[in-house]
């Protein structure tokens, strides 16, 4: 009879505990790296968004008061219904532009699925060695 076919009860089931120990431990790891993943790409787009928000924030300001300056000269408005009309088109944009934004950082999930269909398959396997 071979080595395995000997070992006791207690044995195959402090080796199971064993086994199943650093696998909870690796599945922890794993959910650690999957999450650091997530965080960090969240991170870098909203990174990207600032820097971008604040450089477009300058260059609208300027355009904003050319375009109220327009609208009077080439227009014939009175400066009050010009920056009205402008005001207005913006806080439109702005709302799409800021929509549009928090609907990726929505769907960006930071739910570690990998990891957790793993813990899945983990738990049923265990099951399975349990006599």
């Amino acid at each position: 009879m071979s080595q395995d076919s000997q070992r006791s009860v207690p044995d195959l089931l402090s080796d199971l505990v064993t086994q199943a120990t650093t696998l909870m431990r690796q599945e922890v790891q794993l959910a650690r790296a999957e999450i650091g993943e997530k965080v960090s790409s969240v991170g870098a787009a909203i990174g990207a968004m600032a820097v971008g928000g604040i450089l477009l924030l300058a260059a609208l300001i300027i355009l904003l008061q050319a375009a109220v300056a327009a609208l009077v000269e080439y227009g014939g408005l009175r400066a009050t219904i010009a920056a009205l009309i402008v005001g207005v088109v913006v806080a439109v944009v702005g709302y799409i532009a800021l929509h549009g934004a928090m609907t990726k950082l929505k769907t960006a999930s930071l739910t570690p699925h990998r990891t957790a269909a793993q813990f899945s398959r983990d738990a049923e396997v265990i099951k399975e060695q349990i006599p």
